[in-house]
């Protein structure tokens, strides 16, 4: 891309500039993640049931999952369960050693993916 270009002249100016050389290298990390349209229409209505108002379809994150791999291969859903817990002081990131998931949420979370797969294949 264009800015990738512009990156890479950058760096070998100011390398050259002092004497150097710039080896330059863009990791362009996962693709997006992306569920598949006719899968998400035909299991929303399983997400309400279970999730009732809980239930909330993101129109775009930016999440940067390997899962993207293998949803560009195979439809699939990409979903979240919210865990936070109710006391925010014990709310942090998803990536920190602070992280708390609050346990309440497993049973929501268990019945989405039961009810997903039952759905699913009693629809084939």
């Amino acid at each position: 891309t264009d800015i990738h270009k512009r990156i890479r002249r950058t760096a070998t100016s100011i390398a050259e500039a002092a004497g150097a050389t710039a080896d330059v290298v863009i990791d362009r990390g996962y693709g997006v993640t992306r569920n598949g349209p006719d899968l998400l229409r035909q299991m929303s209505s399983t997400l309400e049931t279970v999730a009732g108002d809980g239930f909330i379809e993101a129109t775009q994150t930016t999440t940067a999952e390997d899962f993207s791999y293998f949803a560009n291969e195979v439809p699939g859903l990409f979903l979240f369960l919210g865990v936070a817990s109710d006391d925010p002081t014990l709310v942090h990131p998803n990536h920190s050693p602070r992280f708390y998931a609050d346990e309440r949420a497993l049973p929501v979370g268990v019945k989405a993916l039961t009810s997903l797969t039952l759905d699913y294949m009693l629809a084939k």
